[in-house]
């Protein structure tokens, strides 16, 4: 994170982007979670399906920055945030695990869906420049909770190449254990970053108040990435 002092309309700013930000995640990511999960359980898709999950789970993360950012005083309220994003992960990590597990045991295949494959091809796209967005505003704003959010929408473009690389196998090849694979893989990156979410509490965020001088920098490396 930057260490420049902030004026208070600069934080304003900051803040009110981060609320537009979290506002149109959350419209995009409902708008996909019914489409995922639609077409995932009609073609019987693993990853599909956590991918659903996943755009529900991006939905609590963003909707808990949102919450942060509504009071008066957000850093107040951030160590709850990130507590709400870190568990997030990890709902999401332990269900995809076990479906995938049942999935790779009971050798049950997959059905192909364009649909899906159209859905997550766009995700690749949208995902990068939400999380590049906010993860600036958060870092220069201070706001490790806003970072993690970014981050968790950052998975998404992980999990969307994962899930896309596994139904166009699935759909060319008749792959069908690509699928739950590329559910396996999402539940790894959804345990990492539940962790990094669940230390980012912890991380040296600069406070920027210009009234108070220039802000502390940040030496535990944790808010660098």
């Amino acid at each position: 994170m930057t260490s420049v002092a902030l004026s208070s309309d600069r934080r304003a700013v900051l803040r009110r982007r981060i609320r537009w930000l979290v506002a149109g995640t959350i419209t995009y990511n409902l708008v996909e979670a019914v489409v995922a999960l639609a077409a995932g359980t009609i073609a019987s898709s693993v990853a599909l399906i956590g991918f659903g999950l996943d755009s529900l789970i991006e939905v609590s993360s963003a909707a808990a920055v949102a919450w942060q950012f509504a009071g008066s005083d957000p850093q107040r309220r951030e160590r709850v945030a990130l507590r709400v994003i870190a568990w997030s992960f990890f709902a999401l990590a332990a269900y995809v695990t076990v479906e995938a597990g049942r999935a790779l045991l009971g050798g049950a295949e997959a059905e192909r869906s364009t649909v899906g494959i159209v859905l997550v091809a766009v995700s690749v796209v949208v995902m990068p420049f939400l999380s590049l967005t906010q993860r600036r505003a958060g870092r220069e704003l201070g706001s490790a909770s806003a970072v993690a959010d970014s981050k968790q929408t950052l998975l998404c473009t992980y999990l969307s190449a994962a899930v896309l690389i596994g139904l166009v196998l699935n759909a060319t090849l008749g792959w069908w254990w690509a699928d739950p694979v590329a559910g396996l893989v999402l539940a790894v990156l959804a345990v990492r970053e539940g962790r990094n979410a669940w230390r980012g509490d912890l991380c040296c965020a600069p406070t920027p108040n210009a009234a108070s001088g220039p802000a502390s920098t940040c030496t535990d490396g944790c808010c660098s990435s």
